[in-house]
């Protein structure tokens, strides 16, 4: 079996080349909404007041971004970006440096707590992550999984792995079910151990 190369950061959209003004308006656009999900939620922020608070013109809002959904996206792409750059080259376990075991269950549990954190905001960017971002935790896992000898059809083991840490089943386990977020935590790291064969990896 080949083994896969160590997933590199994905570009989360399409960023054509754009004059320095254009670029000082989006920065201070996501800036503004970015801040504005974190104080109040994505609820907070409107096309008239996020123009207000960046001091730009609602027609450039659009132009840049097409409508509100397209802000969100590009708000959550932002921050999906720095979410990669902690699995690429951040601090261990969730960064380089520890065991593929160790890395594997560090990846769920901050994937679980940023899906959580930006539940609204992945909500109101379209229900889900870019497919980029999908791609990276893919092939992240995938990466993991091959490190760790795991067996199988690597790819659809590695997005049932995933699965389970996305908006719609989380949003029924927490608001429906009630359940607990550190029941899902150990859920999920049970899942994985099964997976892998934890108590072998343990030992080894």
């Amino acid at each position: 079996m080949t083994t896969p190369a160590e997933p590199f950061a994905l570009p989360m959209a399409d960023q054509p080349r754009v004059r320095s003004d254009a670029a000082r308006n989006r920065d201070a656009l996501l800036c503004t909404a970015a801040r504005m999900v974190a104080e109040e939620g994505a609820q907070a922020v409107t096309m008239d007041r996020l123009a207000a608070e960046a001091g730009v013109g609602k027609g450039t809002i659009f132009r840049r971004f097409g409508n509100r959904c397209g802000v969100m996206t590009a708000v959550l792409d932002e921050s999906e970006a720095h979410f990669q750059t902690s699995v690429m080259s951040g601090p261990p376990p969730l960064g380089p440096g520890a065991p593929a075991y160790e890395r594997l269950r560090a990846f769920g549990v901050a994937r679980l707590a940023a899906t959580l954190q930006r539940i609204d905001l992945i909500e109101a960017a379209g229900g889900g992550r870019s497919h980029a971002a999908y791609t990276f935790g893919v092939l992240h896992v995938r990466h993991l999984l091959v490190e760790l000898g795991v067996e199988g059809d690597l790819p659809l083991l590695a997005a049932a792995l995933l699965a389970p840490l996305e908006v719609p089943l989380l949003r029924a386990q927490i608001e429906v079910q009630h359940l607990p977020v550190a029941r899902l935590e150990a859920a999920w790291c049970d899942l994985a151990d099964r997976v892998v064969g934890a108590r072998d990896q343990a030992r080894g």
